[in-house]
């Protein structure tokens, strides 16, 4: 059976870590001077928190990482006993092999309930000799002040789109993929700077066929193609109400979307209408107010309804 991708092209060198520039200039000082502090890392899923976190890990201890190195999901264990027992019993105890303290690495830690996290501000300052922790999370906000201010905060963010290209091309070509211009921008666009999610698109078209082009992306991610949405909002703005609506329902029927799956669609769409700035501000309000609708649990296509009539007084 082949290994999931996001496993195999995990970064096993700093060199290959793709994006965070200033970040993993400042890791990398840490790990040559054997001097790690408290990390706490912040950012968006899929910019390469855990990846950074398990490549320090390696880079420090080398062929015994594994036995000095405790990884946890917060969201699974968002409670005070898992601070108190497994975190406590590892951290009490010294690295095996080197002088260095372990590394305990809290994956979504801002899903730790407010009792958990003094419990572990307590173990963060008791254990320093022995232990240092990587808090990864993707609201800094949700962190109780003492464990942020215990901690040197990195805050990742959402790769662009040459740092995107450069990952694409390197996994289409260790695997043999063929893969059209427009495939790295639709890629992009789908992702929102996710590394994570572009791997496992790839992962799931390169099934389907090794050549790749938009038509098969979007029918793996079951989402719209911009062109189809760009189609639906013409036709309002032109005050072809009835056909706008049909397309519309057509193309939520043929890709399986919801209708708050369609509304983010529409939103990013708007900004590439030739309509007035003024305009467009309105109507990216009003899908504001219709998706605010949806999930208070009003009717989704009356709503979508409202938002295309609201298209047809557009000057």
């Amino acid at each position: 059976m082949s290994e999931i991708w996001t496993e195999q092209y995990r970064p096993k060198e700093f060199s290959e870590f793709k994006g965070q520039e200033k970040i993993l200039e400042r890791v990398k000082a840490m790990v040559t001077q054997k001097n790690i502090q408290h990390l706490l890392f912040a950012g968006p899923s899929g910019t390469g928190k855990s990846s950074l976190a398990i490549l320090i890990a390696k880079k420090l201890f080398g062929g015994t990482w594994r036995e000095n190195f405790l990884e946890l999901n917060s969201s699974d264990s968002r409670g005070i006993d898992v601070i108190r027992n497994e975190v406590k019993d590892f951290a009490r105890t010294k690295a095996i092999g080197t002088d260095l303290p372990k590394i305990i690495f809290l994956d979504e830690c801002d899903a730790l309930t407010k009792e958990a996290q003094q419990a572990l501000r307590r173990t963060m300052e008791t254990f320093t000799r022995t232990s240092r922790f990587i808090l990864s999370c993707n609201f800094s906000s949700k962190m109780i002040d003492p464990i942020q201010s215990r901690c040197t905060v990195f805050r990742f963010k959402p790769l662009e789109e040459k740092e995107m290209e450069k990952i694409i091309k390197e996994i289409s070509n260790q695997e043999n993929l063929k893969v059209d211009k427009g495939v790295i921008k639709a890629l992009y666009e789908i992702s929102e700077g996710d590394v994570r999610r572009v791997i496992n698109l790839l992962q799931s078209c390169a099934a389907v066929s090794k050549n790749i082009n938009e038509d098969l992306i979007y029918e793996i991610v079951s989402a719209a193609q911009p062109k189809e949405i760009k189609e639906v909002l013409e036709m309002a703005i032109k005050k072809d109400f009835i056909r706008s609506r049909d397309k519309l329902l057509d193309v939520m029927l043929k890709h399986g979307l919801s209708g708050l799956d369609i509304i983010k669609q529409i939103q990013k769409e708007i900004w590439n209408l030739n309509i007035k700035d003024e305009e467009k501000v309105r109507l990216v309000e009003k899908c504001g107010e219709v998706e605010f609708r949806m999930v208070e649990g009003s009717d989704e296509f009356l709503q979508l309804e409202s938002l295309l009539a609201s298209f047809i007084n557009t000057k």
